[in-house]
Protein backbone atom coordinates (compact mmCIF):
# COMPACT_ATOMS: atom_id res chain seq x y z
CA UNK A 1 0.00 0.00 0.00
CA UNK A 2 1.55 3.29 -1.08
CA UNK A 3 1.22 6.48 0.89
CA UNK A 4 -0.67 9.38 -0.67
CA UNK A 5 1.64 12.39 -1.13
CA UNK A 6 -0.58 15.15 0.21
CA UNK A 7 0.50 18.28 2.04
CA UNK A 8 -2.57 18.94 4.19
CA UNK A 9 -4.11 17.63 7.40
CA UNK A 10 -6.35 15.05 5.70
CA UNK A 11 -3.52 13.77 3.54
CA UNK A 12 -1.10 13.55 6.47
CA UNK A 13 -3.68 11.67 8.53
CA UNK A 14 -4.36 9.31 5.63
CA UNK A 15 -0.64 8.57 5.29
CA UNK A 16 -0.38 7.96 9.03
CA UNK A 17 -3.27 5.46 8.97
CA UNK A 18 -1.76 3.65 5.97
CA UNK A 19 1.55 3.30 7.81
CA UNK A 20 -0.30 1.75 10.76
CA UNK A 21 -2.23 -0.59 8.46
CA UNK A 22 1.06 -1.86 7.04
CA UNK A 23 2.42 -2.93 10.44
CA UNK A 24 2.11 -6.55 11.72
CA UNK A 25 0.46 -5.33 14.93
CA UNK A 26 -2.40 -3.55 13.17
CA UNK A 27 -4.99 -6.30 13.81
CA UNK A 28 -3.96 -6.87 17.44
CA UNK A 29 -6.89 -4.64 18.45
CA UNK A 30 -9.67 -5.50 16.00
CA UNK A 31 -12.07 -2.79 17.21
CA UNK A 32 -9.46 -0.04 16.88
CA UNK A 33 -8.38 -1.44 13.50
CA UNK A 34 -11.95 -1.34 12.18
CA UNK A 35 -12.35 2.29 13.28
CA UNK A 36 -9.15 3.22 11.48
CA UNK A 37 -10.32 1.43 8.33
CA UNK A 38 -13.58 3.42 8.39
CA UNK A 39 -11.65 6.66 8.93
CA UNK A 40 -9.33 5.73 6.05
CA UNK A 41 -12.31 5.13 3.77
CA UNK A 42 -13.89 8.47 4.72
CA UNK A 43 -10.67 10.43 4.19
CA UNK A 44 -10.01 8.77 0.84
CA UNK A 45 -13.50 9.66 -0.33
CA UNK A 46 -13.06 13.26 0.79
CA UNK A 47 -9.77 13.53 -1.07
CA UNK A 48 -10.86 11.87 -4.31
CA UNK A 49 -14.42 13.28 -4.30
CA UNK A 50 -16.25 9.95 -5.00
CA UNK A 51 -19.88 9.06 -4.38
CA UNK A 52 -22.06 12.12 -3.75
CA UNK A 53 -23.69 12.38 -7.17
CA UNK A 54 -22.47 9.19 -8.85
CA UNK A 55 -26.00 7.83 -9.12
CA UNK A 56 -27.26 10.82 -11.09
CA UNK A 57 -27.95 11.30 -14.77
CA UNK A 58 -25.35 13.23 -16.77
CA UNK A 59 -25.21 16.43 -18.79
CA UNK A 60 -22.46 16.23 -21.40
CA UNK A 61 -21.09 19.18 -23.40
CA UNK A 62 -18.54 18.84 -26.18
CA UNK A 63 -16.60 21.95 -27.21
CA UNK A 64 -14.47 22.13 -30.36
CA UNK A 65 -10.94 23.42 -29.91
CA UNK A 66 -7.87 23.77 -32.10
CA UNK A 67 -8.31 22.26 -35.54
CA UNK A 68 -11.02 24.25 -37.33
CA UNK A 69 -13.46 22.14 -39.37
CA UNK A 70 -11.66 18.96 -38.30
CA UNK A 71 -12.17 19.77 -34.61
CA UNK A 72 -15.86 20.46 -35.19
CA UNK A 73 -16.18 17.17 -37.09
CA UNK A 74 -14.34 15.44 -34.22
CA UNK A 75 -16.95 16.85 -31.83
CA UNK A 76 -19.58 15.18 -34.03
CA UNK A 77 -17.72 11.88 -33.84
CA UNK A 78 -17.52 12.12 -30.04
CA UNK A 79 -21.21 13.02 -29.77
CA UNK A 80 -22.11 9.97 -31.87
CA UNK A 81 -19.69 7.81 -29.85
CA UNK A 82 -21.37 8.69 -26.56
CA UNK A 83 -24.79 8.16 -28.13
CA UNK A 84 -23.75 4.65 -29.21
CA UNK A 85 -22.29 4.02 -25.76
CA UNK A 86 -25.64 5.01 -24.24
CA UNK A 87 -27.46 2.62 -26.58
CA UNK A 88 -25.14 -0.25 -25.60
CA UNK A 89 -25.73 0.51 -21.91
CA UNK A 90 -29.52 0.79 -22.35
CA UNK A 91 -29.44 4.50 -21.53
CA UNK A 92 -31.22 7.36 -23.31
CA UNK A 93 -29.93 10.64 -24.74
CA UNK A 94 -31.71 13.95 -25.20
CA UNK A 95 -30.41 17.07 -26.93
CA UNK A 96 -30.29 20.27 -24.87
CA UNK A 97 -28.43 22.69 -27.15
CA UNK A 98 -26.44 22.53 -30.36
CA UNK A 99 -24.27 24.98 -32.28
CA UNK A 100 -23.64 23.25 -35.63
CA UNK A 101 -21.36 24.35 -38.44
CA UNK A 102 -22.01 24.16 -42.18
CA UNK A 103 -20.28 20.77 -42.61
CA UNK A 104 -22.27 18.56 -40.24
CA UNK A 105 -19.98 19.18 -37.27
CA UNK A 106 -20.49 21.07 -34.03
CA UNK A 107 -18.84 24.09 -32.51
CA UNK A 108 -20.45 22.85 -29.29
CA UNK A 109 -23.27 20.52 -28.34
CA UNK A 110 -24.93 19.72 -25.01
CA UNK A 111 -27.04 16.64 -24.30
CA UNK A 112 -28.33 14.53 -21.43
CA UNK A 113 -27.63 10.86 -20.82
CA UNK A 114 -30.30 9.42 -18.53
CA UNK A 115 -31.55 6.14 -17.13
CA UNK A 116 -30.26 3.12 -15.22
CA UNK A 117 -27.92 0.50 -16.64
CA UNK A 118 -27.78 -2.94 -15.04
CA UNK A 119 -24.25 -3.33 -16.41
CA UNK A 120 -22.94 -0.43 -14.31
CA UNK A 121 -25.28 -0.48 -11.29
CA UNK A 122 -25.39 1.23 -8.85
CA UNK A 123 -23.70 4.02 -10.83
CA UNK A 124 -25.80 6.42 -12.88
CA UNK A 125 -24.65 8.01 -16.15
CA UNK A 126 -22.69 10.72 -14.33
CA UNK A 127 -20.81 8.22 -12.17
CA UNK A 128 -20.10 6.08 -15.24
CA UNK A 129 -18.87 8.85 -17.52
CA UNK A 130 -17.41 11.58 -15.32
CA UNK A 131 -13.91 10.31 -16.10
CA UNK A 132 -14.48 11.23 -19.75
CA UNK A 133 -14.12 14.91 -18.84
CA UNK A 134 -11.07 16.44 -20.47
CA UNK A 135 -9.42 17.20 -23.80
CA UNK A 136 -9.61 14.52 -26.50
CA UNK A 137 -7.21 14.48 -29.50
CA UNK A 138 -7.78 13.14 -33.01
CA UNK A 139 -5.05 12.43 -35.59
CA UNK A 140 -6.18 11.49 -39.12
CA UNK A 141 -6.00 12.38 -42.80
CA UNK A 142 -8.31 15.37 -42.95
CA UNK A 143 -11.45 14.94 -45.07
CA UNK A 144 -11.37 18.73 -45.44
CA UNK A 145 -7.86 18.82 -46.93
CA UNK A 146 -7.65 18.78 -50.73
CA UNK A 147 -4.04 17.58 -50.41
CA UNK A 148 -5.11 14.75 -48.04
CA UNK A 149 -2.76 15.92 -45.31
CA UNK A 150 -2.63 14.46 -41.82
CA UNK A 151 -4.29 16.77 -39.33
CA UNK A 152 -4.51 16.95 -35.52
CA UNK A 153 -7.60 18.37 -33.84
CA UNK A 154 -8.96 18.69 -30.32
CA UNK A 155 -12.31 18.71 -28.50
CA UNK A 156 -13.15 19.18 -24.84
CA UNK A 157 -15.66 16.88 -23.14
CA UNK A 158 -17.39 18.17 -20.00
CA UNK A 159 -19.47 15.71 -17.94
CA UNK A 160 -21.67 17.14 -15.18
CA UNK A 161 -24.29 15.68 -12.83
CA UNK A 162 -27.83 16.49 -13.95
CA UNK A 163 -29.30 18.71 -11.25
CA UNK A 164 -32.94 19.54 -10.86
CA UNK A 165 -34.14 23.11 -10.41
CA UNK A 166 -33.43 23.41 -6.67
CA UNK A 167 -30.31 21.19 -6.45
CA UNK A 168 -26.63 21.95 -6.47
CA UNK A 169 -24.83 25.21 -5.81
CA UNK A 170 -27.10 28.08 -4.84
CA UNK A 171 -26.70 31.08 -7.17
CA UNK A 172 -27.75 34.61 -6.33
CA UNK A 173 -30.02 36.10 -9.04
CA UNK A 174 -27.84 39.22 -8.95
CA UNK A 175 -24.90 37.15 -10.23
CA UNK A 176 -26.72 36.09 -13.40
CA UNK A 177 -26.88 37.67 -16.84
CA UNK A 178 -29.74 36.20 -18.87
CA UNK A 179 -29.92 36.37 -22.66
CA UNK A 180 -32.79 35.20 -24.87
CA UNK A 181 -32.79 34.20 -28.53
CA UNK A 182 -34.99 32.43 -31.04
CA UNK A 183 -34.88 28.65 -31.21
CA UNK A 184 -36.53 26.15 -33.54
CA UNK A 185 -39.92 24.95 -32.43
CA UNK A 186 -41.76 21.79 -33.47
CA UNK A 187 -41.90 21.25 -37.21
CA UNK A 188 -38.30 21.71 -38.26
CA UNK A 189 -35.37 24.05 -38.19
CA UNK A 190 -36.90 26.95 -40.11
CA UNK A 191 -40.49 27.07 -38.87
CA UNK A 192 -42.21 28.07 -35.64
CA UNK A 193 -39.15 29.92 -34.41
CA UNK A 194 -39.78 31.48 -31.02
CA UNK A 195 -37.66 33.43 -28.58
CA UNK A 196 -37.38 30.56 -26.09
CA UNK A 197 -33.63 29.82 -26.25
CA UNK A 198 -31.82 30.88 -23.08
CA UNK A 199 -28.16 31.60 -22.33
CA UNK A 200 -27.22 32.37 -18.74
CA UNK A 201 -23.85 33.75 -17.66
CA UNK A 202 -22.54 33.60 -14.09
CA UNK A 203 -20.84 37.01 -14.00
CA UNK A 204 -18.37 36.34 -11.12
CA UNK A 205 -16.82 33.35 -12.92
CA UNK A 206 -17.75 33.84 -16.57
CA UNK A 207 -19.26 30.34 -16.70
CA UNK A 208 -22.28 30.04 -18.99
CA UNK A 209 -24.98 27.54 -19.97
CA UNK A 210 -27.36 27.26 -22.93
CA UNK A 211 -30.74 25.56 -23.20
CA UNK A 212 -32.89 25.47 -26.34
CA UNK A 213 -34.69 22.13 -26.24
CA UNK A 214 -37.68 23.04 -24.08
CA UNK A 215 -40.87 24.57 -25.46
CA UNK A 216 -41.00 27.49 -23.05
CA UNK A 217 -38.57 30.22 -22.09
CA UNK A 218 -39.13 29.48 -18.40
CA UNK A 219 -38.26 25.78 -18.71
CA UNK A 220 -35.15 26.54 -20.75
CA UNK A 221 -34.14 29.08 -18.12
CA UNK A 222 -34.57 26.53 -15.31
CA UNK A 223 -32.53 23.96 -17.26
CA UNK A 224 -29.76 26.47 -17.99
CA UNK A 225 -29.57 27.46 -14.30
CA UNK A 226 -29.38 23.79 -13.29
CA UNK A 227 -26.51 23.22 -15.74
CA UNK A 228 -24.75 26.34 -14.50
CA UNK A 229 -25.15 25.12 -10.92
CA UNK A 230 -23.54 21.82 -11.93
CA UNK A 231 -20.64 23.68 -13.55
CA UNK A 232 -20.05 25.63 -10.35
CA UNK A 233 -20.22 22.41 -8.35
CA UNK A 234 -17.66 20.80 -10.65
CA UNK A 235 -15.35 23.81 -10.32
CA UNK A 236 -15.61 23.74 -6.52
CA UNK A 237 -14.91 19.98 -6.46
CA UNK A 238 -11.86 20.41 -8.70
CA UNK A 239 -10.56 23.20 -6.47
CA UNK A 240 -11.18 21.16 -3.32
CA UNK A 241 -9.37 18.08 -4.64
CA UNK A 242 -6.49 20.20 -5.87
CA UNK A 243 -6.18 21.90 -2.49
CA UNK A 244 -6.14 18.56 -0.69
CA UNK A 245 -3.35 17.42 -2.98
CA UNK A 246 -1.42 20.63 -2.47
CA UNK A 247 -1.89 21.64 -6.11
CA UNK A 248 -3.12 24.69 -7.97
CA UNK A 249 -5.43 24.36 -10.95
CA UNK A 250 -6.14 26.65 -13.85
CA UNK A 251 -9.73 27.81 -14.22
CA UNK A 252 -9.47 27.46 -17.99
CA UNK A 253 -8.39 24.44 -20.01
CA UNK A 254 -6.85 25.16 -23.39
CA UNK A 255 -8.37 22.74 -25.93
CA UNK A 256 -5.08 22.01 -27.62
CA UNK A 257 -1.83 20.05 -27.54
CA UNK A 258 -0.46 19.09 -24.14
CA UNK A 259 -3.78 18.87 -22.30
CA UNK A 260 -5.26 15.73 -23.86
CA UNK A 261 -6.45 12.83 -21.71
CA UNK A 262 -6.96 10.49 -24.68
CA UNK A 263 -5.74 10.26 -28.27
CA UNK A 264 -7.57 8.70 -31.22
CA UNK A 265 -5.02 8.00 -33.96
CA UNK A 266 -6.33 6.94 -37.36
CA UNK A 267 -3.18 7.60 -39.44
CA UNK A 268 -0.47 6.39 -40.05
CA UNK A 269 -1.63 3.56 -37.76
CA UNK A 270 -4.77 2.96 -35.71
CA UNK A 271 -4.70 3.33 -31.92
CA UNK A 272 -6.79 4.80 -29.13
CA UNK A 273 -4.74 5.50 -26.00
CA UNK A 274 -5.75 6.97 -22.65
CA UNK A 275 -2.82 8.99 -21.32
CA UNK A 276 -3.91 8.75 -17.66
CA UNK A 277 -4.21 4.97 -17.43
CA UNK A 278 -2.13 3.87 -20.46
CA UNK A 279 -5.01 1.67 -21.61
CA UNK A 280 -4.87 1.39 -25.38
CA UNK A 281 -6.51 -0.52 -28.21
CA UNK A 282 -6.11 -0.78 -31.97
CA UNK A 283 -9.86 -1.42 -32.33
CA UNK A 284 -10.62 2.20 -33.19
CA UNK A 285 -13.91 1.43 -34.96
CA UNK A 286 -15.21 -0.39 -31.89
CA UNK A 287 -14.35 2.60 -29.68
CA UNK A 288 -16.19 5.02 -31.98
CA UNK A 289 -19.09 2.57 -31.93
CA UNK A 290 -19.38 3.10 -28.18
CA UNK A 291 -17.17 0.39 -26.67
CA UNK A 292 -15.63 2.47 -23.85
CA UNK A 293 -15.69 -0.15 -21.09
CA UNK A 294 -11.92 -0.66 -20.85
CA UNK A 295 -11.28 3.07 -20.51
CA UNK A 296 -14.09 3.63 -17.99
CA UNK A 297 -13.02 0.70 -15.80
CA UNK A 298 -9.34 1.69 -15.82
CA UNK A 299 -10.12 5.31 -14.96
CA UNK A 300 -12.27 4.26 -12.01
CA UNK A 301 -9.55 1.89 -10.73
CA UNK A 302 -7.06 4.75 -11.02
CA UNK A 303 -9.16 6.89 -8.68
CA UNK A 304 -10.23 4.21 -6.18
Amino acid sequence: MSAVPLDNANGQRLNEIERQMATPAFWSDKLAAQKLIEEHKRLKQEITGHGEYDGKDAVVTIFSGAGGDDAEDFSRLLYEMYGKFADRAKLSTRLIHEHPNDHGGYRNITFEIVGKSLRYAPLGPYGILKGESGVHRLVRVSPFSAKELRHTSFSLVEVLPKFEKDEGVRISPGELKVEFARSSGPGGQNVNKRETAVRIIHTPTGLSAHATSERSQERNRDKAIAILSAKLYKRQEDERRAMMKGLKISQTTEIEWGNQIRSYILHPYQLVKDHRTNVETAKVDEVFNGDLDAFIEAEKNLNN
